[in-house]
């Protein structure tokens, strides 16, 4: 019982993770929109400890990675993209900064899975481009290029080194 107790913790972070993006999308949609934008805060702080945690409790699997995966395009892919969108002003571009960026993150993170790399990232972390969203967000902000350009370096070939 302690084992799967010990187990589940990481899975638990994830989930944690999972629920912000779920709670921001939906404060996005009743237009609270700071605290859609605090809540992806709240998740990337949450996705920070799922793997490191795994790691340290030697209870790395790969249902945890791919929840943790899913979990990342919930809170970093459509929770921004549809925080942008209720923020945005109508545009012609809008649509497509909102199409592409969750997108391109759901690709980077397809990308990251099959081929893990050690020591670096291929493209910018979607944690890190959902939380550039986010902080757009906060100050009620949006630009549909900055969002293009994103979702762009998220599967660019540009390495970042991992923290």
């Amino acid at each position: 019982m302690l084992s799967y107790i010990v187990r589940s913790i990481p899975n638990l972070f994830s989930l944690g993770n999972l629920l912000c993006g779920v709670f921001s999308i939906t404060f996005s949609m009743n237009g609270y929109h700071r605290t859609a934008s605090l809540l992806i805060f709240l998740a990337a702080f949450l996705d920070v400890f799922d793997g490191r945690i795994a790691r340290k409790l030697k209870v790395n699997n790969q249902i945890g990675v791919e929840l943790d995966s899913l979990a990342d395009i919930v809170s970093f892919g459509v929770a921004p993209a549809l925080l942008f969108h209720t923020l945005a002003s109508p545009s012609w571009v809008n649509p497509i900064a909102f199409v592409l960026y969750p997108t391109m993150g759901a690709l980077r993170l397809a990308r990251f899975n099959a081929n893990p790399t050690v020591g670096y990232y291929m493209g910018i972390p979607i944690t890190l481009a959902g939380l550039i969203m986010s902080l757009m967000g906060v100050f009620l902000y949006t630009n549909p290029y900055i969002a293009i350009l994103l979702a762009i370096l998220m599967v660019s070939p540009i390495r970042v080194k991992k923290l």
